[in-house]
């Protein structure tokens, strides 16, 4: 087994199993790669119980720890996923709400665990890298959506 040099660690409420299953599942170059159990009884849990697991959510190596309800996530972190278009949006934002997830403001999104999402079409961060009044009227059209409409953004961009 390799230990990437640096890893995400997610804290989770005892289901870091199922939340790296569904990324897996949801995104492409996702994998869980390994579940480690503990090996004795801990604060939180019993011997034999999911521990660990490492996994990767678009190539980025993660850690989720079983650690408790102590450190609930915070929209302190998110994972920002860059879109190529509507489909690719909705897809994301369709497959995290639609699993007990939520919605929030401007392509920010939360899963059933807590974890927070931006789902961004790059269309939208093009507009922005822009600048002067093509990333202004992107991003006053940016603040009414939830989901981001890349129809919308892209009109905008044009004036």
């Amino acid at each position: 087994m390799t230990i990437a040099r640096n890893t995400v660690c997610l804290w989770f409420d005892g289901e870091a199993e199922a939340a790296a299953r569904f990324y897996a599942e949801t995104f492409p170059d996702s994998a869980v790669t390994a579940v480690f159990r503990a090996p004795t009884d801990f604060p939180q849990g019993k011997a034999g119980d999911v521990l660990t697991v490492t996994f990767t959510v678009l190539g980025l190596p993660c850690l989720g720890l079983n650690g408790g309800p102590a450190f609930p996530q915070t929209e302190a972190f998110s994972f920002q996923v860059a879109t190529d278009d509507q489909a690719e949006t909705d897809r994301c934002w369709n497959a995290i709400v639609g699993n007990g997830g939520a919605e929030s403001a401007c392509g920010w999104c939360k899963d059933r665990w807590g974890l927070n999402w931006q789902i961004t079409p790059r269309t939208l961060t093009e507009a922005l890298a822009a600048g002067g009044d093509e990333a202004a009227r992107a991003f006053q059209a940016m603040l009414t959506m939830t989901k981001i409409d890349v129809a919308a953004i892209d009109a905008a961009r044009r004036g």
